[in-house]
């Protein structure tokens, strides 16, 4: 967590979380923790250049990675009007033309094109991702779904055509096995 822009972004939220609550989480050193480190472990679960973070609240894991990776161009979607604020005026103040931030239901969105990559943290099961967000990945893309604890009952109810993989994610300043990504994809791709 080298980049100014990580420490810049917590001070942001830090003050914006005085007026408008966007997240529970207080505590400086469990940001860093929460919000950046368990954003920036799944850089290497990104594929191509498109990625759609769904449901990313006050911007995480969107923000970070976006930071990260200038190369990759980031939508980030929700639902919810102050925290789709927070995400533009954070993007515009950190100078991140990578970002594009939008209120939008999931199921409502309407691009005009899929992406290479949909990431969605804590938003919902598995199964009711895959209803609400499966139609923004492409062909050959992926849809990563960062859970906590492993997912054995959610992933026993996914929908055919979905295929999965499930990785054990290693956060810094985390119990080990507390963070998992299930990577899925259209089987026969």
């Amino acid at each position: 967590m080298n980049d100014e822009r990580f420490d810049r972004l917590l001070d942001e939220l830090e003050r914006w979380n005085r007026k408008v609550n966007l997240t529970a989480v207080r505590d400086r050193a469990q940001m860093v923790t929460l919000h950046i480190e368990d954003s920036l472990v799944v850089r290497p679960l990104l594929e191509g250049r498109r990625i759609l973070d769904v449901g990313t609240g006050a911007g995480f894991p969107g923000l970070p990675l976006a930071i990260a990776e200038p190369g990759r161009d980031f939508t980030l979607l929700d639902s919810n009007n102050k925290k789709i604020m927070f995400v533009q005026h954070a993007a515009n103040l950190l100078g991140l033309d990578n970002v594009t931030a939008v209120k939008a239901r999931a199921e409502d969105f309407a691009p005009g094109h899929r992406f290479d990559t949909v990431i969605a943290r804590a938003v919902a099961s598995l199964r009711r991702l895959t209803e609400i967000a499966g139609h923004h990945v492409g062909e050959d893309g992926v849809f990563v779904a960062l859970k906590g604890r492993y997912p054995a009952e959610e992933i026993e109810e996914l929908p055919a055509p979905w295929s999965h993989e499930v990785m054990e994610l290693n956060v810094p300043g985390l119990e080990r096995g507390s963070r998992h990504a299930v990577l899925l994809r259209r089987a026969g791709t």
